[in-house]
């Protein structure tokens, strides 16, 4: 309690609190003393001034006290109770006493600490229930959350781009001292590189109204399941570039935490739900770039801590390892969204390759090659004879069929020089095709993922047969269909790491949510060492 205000170390007695009390327990963060009382819990907001905060005067102590309460009240109304006054009288210190007002606490119920997400997943107690239910209240609290105006300027790629320059500039004095500088770089690069190369992705975000003035502080510790409602507690009063952001920027930090403390698998099922409910596939899309965001604005947060006069040995331990797994956990994220990915899309004709590339495409924000529009730019005249052709002849003959393949991967290749991940639309039947495309991915360094699409035979005929008649870029139909299914070889020397079957019967939604889901659990994406040894 070194450099402690003498009303701190007061509050720290039962007798004084105009309540009965039995036991104070004191929670000290890098911005707050956290008074626990058993009834009601007590926050003070420290003197400091972090450059993202200023509590250094007691006027803007009073003022951020009566926003955290005003703020918080959307998740959480019966928790936060008002603002309590610290008085200074000739016999001490007082809470709401007759004296001067020396400080400020927002005052809260205190809530079961078993209630706490944190405690339901260490304790097996996050089921599919318990995930619906979240999902469902955080759904409609963004839904109904402020948008527009200065809350959309927040979601542009030069807003994104500062908020991470800052966690990089506040870090940087401890790489290579309290943590390893090189990871750190990495991950500054990375972060930079994705801003850069999905710039209109972020801005579409904005158009599309995902940028809403959320949480801030959404941890597994802030949010409680209690059998008579879910209650989310602590968001940020203090600076509103933190609460104005995209709502994947402030899921990421609760999935974040989740895969953190080891529930990799209920943070895809959450994410999962929540899509589900809101639609909001792209999502998906930033969900690993805004986790690294997150895991170092963690790392960021214990650095500071470090940095403070009362913090004790126990304490710098704990911070200290603290940032060595969140430095640990940005890198992984920032290999994973940086590192090009080739989307392997195949499966018999008919199957829905194309729905599915298409809007694989489009949530990620990355090119689609069909090999149907490849084929016929490659062999133009022959293309324009409207006559059906005949199973492995003309464009369709082996040696039009390798061009079309080989120039399918030549055009990934230069995508993936850019850093840009890539879909390949394709029936890819033959092995040596999907050897041809995992080579390619282990002589690139990319990742691959292979999506079978797939459907009954009776379906596969069905949408054969409705191409009679119609414009189709392929020219596949139901006459083929014997010596197409003949000639398709089953991917059963593909790893399960990197493929991924979606029935193409279900909605293409549903098929996008299943494999963003794997991919999350998982990281199907094989590593490049394993890539060029398949691939050969």
């Amino acid at each position: 309690m070194r450099d402690t205000p003498d009303y701190i170390r007061a509050m720290r007695a039962p007798a004084f609190y105009p309540h009965p009390v039995e036991e104070v327990t004191l929670r000290e963060t890098h911005i707050s003393w956290v008074f626990l009382t058993g009834t009601f819990v007590y926050k003070i907001k420290k003197p400091v001034d972090m450059g993202f905060l200023d509590f250094t005067t007691r006027d803007r102590r009073e003022h951020f006290c009566r926003q955290e309460v005003k703020l918080n009240r959307r998740l959480a109304p019966d928790v936060y109770l008002g603002v309590a006054r610290i008085t200074r009288t000739a016999d001490g210190y007082r809470l709401d006493g007759d004296g001067e007002a020396v400080d400020y606490a927002v005052r809260m119920r205190q809530l079961p600490s078993g209630d706490t997400l944190k405690r339901r997943l260490s304790e097996g107690r996050f089921d599919a229930a318990a995930c619906e239910r979240l999902a469902a209240t955080l759904v409609p609290f963004y839904a109904a959350a402020a948008t527009g105006g200065a809350v959309d300027d927040s979601g542009a790629p030069a807003a994104v781009a500062r908020n991470c320059e800052e966690n990089f500039a506040q870090t940087e004095g401890a790489a290579g001292r309290r943590f390893e500088r090189r990871t750190w770089e990495v991950i500054a690069a990375a972060t930079r590189g994705f801003l850069e190369n999905h710039a209109g992705l972020f801005r579409r975000r904005v158009v599309d109204g995902r940028i809403r003035e959320g949480h801030g502080d959404l941890r597994t510790d802030h949010v409680y399941l209690s059998d008579d409602g879910i209650r989310i507690v602590d968001c940020i009063e203090f600076n509103e570039r933190f609460r104005y952001a995209d709502v994947a920027c402030d899921l990421a930090f609760l999935a974040m935490e989740m895969d953190e403390e080891g529930f990799s698998g209920p943070a895809a099922d959450l994410i999962d739900a929540f899509v589900r409910h809101s639609g909001d596939l792209q999502l998906y899309a930033l969900l690993d770039f805004y986790k690294c965001y997150r895991a170092m604005v963690r790392l960021k947060i214990n650095c500071l801590r470090l940095a403070q006069a009362d913090v004790g040995q126990a304490e710098q331990e704990a911070a200290g390892a603290a940032i060595d797994r969140f430095l640990a956990l940005a890198y992984r994220y920032a290999v994973r969204f940086s590192r090009p990915v080739l989307w392997v899309v195949w499966g018999m004709v008919a199957a829905g390759k194309s729905t599915v590339a298409r809007a694989l495409g489009e949530t990620l924000d990355i090119d689609v090659l069909r090999s149907d529009v490849v084929r016929k730019q490659l062999f133009e005249r022959a293309a324009r004879d409207d006559t059906v052709t005949a199973f492995g002849e003309g464009i369709y003959s082996r040696q039009a069929t390798a061009l079309t393949y080989g120039k399918l991967l030549r055009l990934a290749q230069a995508d993936i020089a850019q850093g840009r991940s890539v879909v390949l639309d394709a029936t890819y039947g033959r092995r040596r095709r999907r050897r041809e495309a995992l080579r390619l991915a282990g002589e690139t360094g990319a990742a691959i993922v292979f999506v079978e699409c797939a459907c009954s035979e009776e379906t596969l005929r069905r949408r054969l047969a409705e191409r009679a008649g119609t414009p189709s870029v392929s020219d596949a139909r139901l006459e083929h269909f014997a010596d197409l299914k003949a000639a398709f070889e089953p991917g059963d020397e593909l790893p399960e790491r990197c493929r991924i079957r979606v029935d193409s019967e279900q909605s293409v939604e549903d098929g996008l949510r299943e494999i963003f889901r794997r991919l999350q659990v998982s990281n199907n994406c094989l590593e490049t060492r394993q890539i060029v040894e398949i691939g050969h």
